[in-house]
């Protein structure tokens, strides 16, 4: 709210803005209580805010441009638009947003620096014998040692356990099955975010709860994008792929003759990969190897001294030129610009197939494959000759699928451009 009022005030300070330093306070004084009640609503003031930067600078903006069009709509209304200095509201909305957008982002680092990420109090109560329990925090209460008992039918036991829990914002109970169903009925009126540990679910990670009918379930799995956070991720595809496209085809030209003069064989190179969903597709690549010897199951690496390669195949990979032809993919729908690199179903790394590392090679393909990716830019590419040269590309993979966003998605493309030519292009 100071950041409205300040930016304001300085907007009626500009030469080209005419507008008096009374008019430029009255403006911002009228804003000022509404951004406050769309903010509130928005959550810009919740943990979330607090916690990233990208979330409380979405929030303010998306407040301050609703308030912005309310006071717009109520001058129109009430027949004192021409009163109101377009030149004012122009510059001072944007001063006040560059002021917000620094504010916010400073106050995020501020947090961080002053409490790092315990920004919620937590404790933990054992309720369970301690040579069975393996726990770690600042707040621990050991259940018989605090006289507490699971027990519904004694309000004195309850008082104890809601002083103890007053100060809490999260409490995380350790008990042994057969007394879960009293826990959660404590828990439930305790006014906090209770949870069960449960050993015996760790295996499967839930992610949630959902409801069968008027039974509960696990949920175990969920498409990481949201339908809308799906179509702007494709029309971040659609709006470079297609311009692309256009100005790299005389290059995507010259390329595909040098391959037809080189040697025998197709201009594409085409093989089964593993997309979203687990779905097979052909991916296209400019072919870089001799026809007769190139590898469809994908069972071999190449190697910086692989006889299969021509000579205009080795120029092209080593700029990853090879890589172009699957913008045709991305136009498609196979593939996105940016995602986990898909491999072939024969890849291996060292003695074993990709999947038979980690099981959890599989996750990766909740999203669309991609042409870069984050591991790409972290510079894991190349052979996978041992096991840790699959693990760092998959553990930068399953990063960017549990942690997607539109702003990162710009941000590898730019990164990509810096390891087009790499060490491990061959």
């Amino acid at each position: 709210m100071a950041s409205i009022l300040v930016g304001f005030l300085l907007a009626s300070r500009i030469p080209l803005v005419t507008a008096s330093l009374e008019q430029g306070l009255f403006v911002a004084l009228i804003i000022v209580p509404i951004y406050g009640v769309f903010a509130f609503a928005n959550q810009a003031y919740s943990l979330a805010a607090v916690v990233s930067s990208v979330a409380s600078v979405r929030s303010a903006l998306l407040s301050l441009a609703a308030t912005i069009s309310v006071v717009i709509a109520g001058c129109y209304a009430i027949q004192m638009l021409e009163h109101l200095s377009r030149g004012l509201v122009g510059a001072g909305s944007l001063i006040s947003a560059f002021l917000i957008v620094i504010n916010r982002t400073g106050m995020r680092h501020y947090v961080r620096q002053a409490h790092g990420k315990g920004l919620s109090s937590e404790i933990v109560i054992v309720d369970a014998p301690l040579d069975d329990v393996q726990v770690s925090g600042e707040n621990i209460v050991i259940a018989r040692y605090a006289g507490i008992e699971p027990n519904l039918n004694d309000p004195l036991m309850l008082h104890r356990l809601g002083v103890i829990l007053r100060s809490f914002d999260r409490a995380v109970v350790i008990a042994e099955p057969e007394r879960w169903a009293s826990w959660s009925l404590l828990l439930k009126g305790a006014n906090i975010t209770g949870e069960l540990m449960m050993p015996s679910i760790n295996m499967i990670r839930p992610v949630g709860v959902g409801r069968h009918g008027t039974d509960h379930t696990l949920v175990v799995a969920h498409g990481p994008l949201a339908l809308a956070n799906r179509a702007k991720k494709r029309a971040l595809d659609l709006l470079v792929t297609i311009p692309a496209l256009v100005l790299l085809a005389p290059l995507m030209l010259l390329v595909a003759l040098a391959i037809r003069l080189d040697s025998p064989g197709p201009i594409f190179f085409k093989q089964q990969r593993i997309g979203r969903g687990n779905r097979m597709f052909n991916i296209l690549k400019f072919r870089s190897m001799y026809h007769n010897q190139c590898d469809l199951e994908g069972a071999t690496s190449a190697s910086r001294t692989d006889n299969r390669i021509t000579r205009v195949g080795r120029f092209i990979r080593a700029t990853s030129i090879d890589e172009l032809p699957q913008l045709i993919n991305v136009l498609i729908g196979d593939m996105s610009l940016v995602g986990p690199r898909p491999h072939a179903l024969g890849s291996r790394a060292g003695d074993k197939l990709f999947w038979e590392v980690d099981p959890q090679y599989w996750h990766r393909h909740a999203l669309k494959p991609g042409i870069t990716g984050l591991a790409q830019i972290r510079g894991f590419r190349g052979a996978t000759e041992q096991h840790s040269d699959l693990q760092n590309r998959l553990n930068s993979d399953l990063e960017y699928v549990e942690g997607w966003s539109i702003w990162r998605d710009l941000s590898i493309l730019i990164a990509t451009g810096m390891v087009v030519v790499h060490k491990n292009a061959f």
